[in-house]
């Protein structure tokens, strides 16, 4: 009973500020301050994880997780947004120099003969594009649908959860969240969290309405702060998701979630725990992460259409028990 009234009380109170939080150019953290949001510790995160975690919702063997939002009827309501043939990729182009954000660069080498090459990158982290697949993220030993760690991460790969399971690509419909244009800036400075309220102001402000089955991306600015002041520690100081928006982003049925840095807030504002949006969404909900996507020129595009829906597609190669794959999305208006 306690979980179920913290998770609701949490929803109650991020709907009562919707509105109060953006009078005036004012942001929402000022509106409600971090102490007053659960989680604020590690016993307040398991109750929302336990609360809203779709372990066999889709069946115990299931290996899609919120993947299976996206039906027949998606595909053909993304398809029919499709108005001007315009495309824009999400994809930043591989970082080849190391630099704070970036330690592990990526690597391309030409081969005898200059005629083929050989590419090399660890993926994960803040620099390259990538999806996460469902057993990149693990909390207290289980991945996503109650798997064991040591059933399923292995020497040789995931044997569950891998990122072949998308090997039929994602067609879903996208939604871009351009959090620097709702408040008025180039760019949310490192550390600012976004939370229920910013999102529903960004919907009436743009028209759009975050349902079943969508994928969205929200966009932080990360990358044109970069541009103009340079790369910092990003793993240590970014703006991003908090981790009171879960339960709203279950309740909507989103089925891949998106940033052009990796989604949580750094600091967490969560006492005691790391990363707490990549555990909720990957390993509670299901719902396959989009990191370090560059949002810029669809923020751009999608400004001057006065656009901010798009048939979004992606197809990672499906390395057999893979924690992920970095990824060129595609969203085209």
């Amino acid at each position: 009973m306690r979980t179920r009234l913290v998770i609701g009380a949490l929803i109650a109170g991020a709907l009562s500020v919707a509105v109060a939080g953006q009078r005036g150019g004012e942001s929402a953290s000022t509106a409600a301050p971090t102490a007053d949001r659960a989680p604020r510790n590690a016993a307040e995160f398991d109750e929302m994880f336990q609360a809203i975690k779709n372990w066999g919702r889709w069946g115990k063997d299931d290996q899609l997780g919120s993947a299976n939002l996206v039906t027949d009827a998606k595909h053909k309501q993304a398809a029919a947004l499709v108005k001007s043939g315009v495309s824009v990729s999400l994809a930043h182009n591989p970082l080849k120099e190391r630099a704070e954000d970036n330690p592990s660069p990526f690597e391309h080498t030409m081969n005898r003969g200059f005629s083929t090459d050989t590419y090399k990158v660890s993926y994960h982290g803040y620099a390259h594009s990538h999806i996460d697949a469902l057993c990149h993220i693990l909390y207290k030993d289980q991945t996503y649908n109650g798997y064991a760690r040591a059933e399923v991460n292995t020497e040789t790969g995931c044997t569950k959860l891998g990122i072949e399971h998308l090997k039929n690509g994602i067609v879903t419909r996208g939604i871009l969240i351009d959090m620097p244009r709702l408040k008025g800036v180039p760019y949310l400075e490192p550390g600012t969290p976004v939370y229920v309220e910013d999102l529903e102001a960004w919907e009436k402000k743009a028209g759009v309405k975050i349902a079943s089955g969508d994928a969205i991306l929200l966009r932080t600015g990360r990358w044109a702060r970069r541009e103009k002041l340079g790369p910092w520690a990003v793993g240590r100081s970014e703006a991003g998701f908090h981790a009171s928006v879960a339960p709203w982003i279950k309740a909507r049925g989103v089925a891949f979630v998106g940033s052009d840095d990796a989604q949580d807030v750094t600091p967490s504002l969560v006492e005691g725990m790391n990363l707490p949006i990549h555990t909720l969404l990957i390993t509670a909900l299901g719902i396959n992460l989009l990191d370090n996507q560059d949002l810029e020129a669809i923020a751009a595009t999608a400004g001057r259409l006065n656009r901010w829906e798009f048939m979004l597609t992606l197809a990672p190669i499906p390395v057999d028990g893979g924690t992920g794959f970095p990824v060129n999305a595609i969203a085209t208006f």
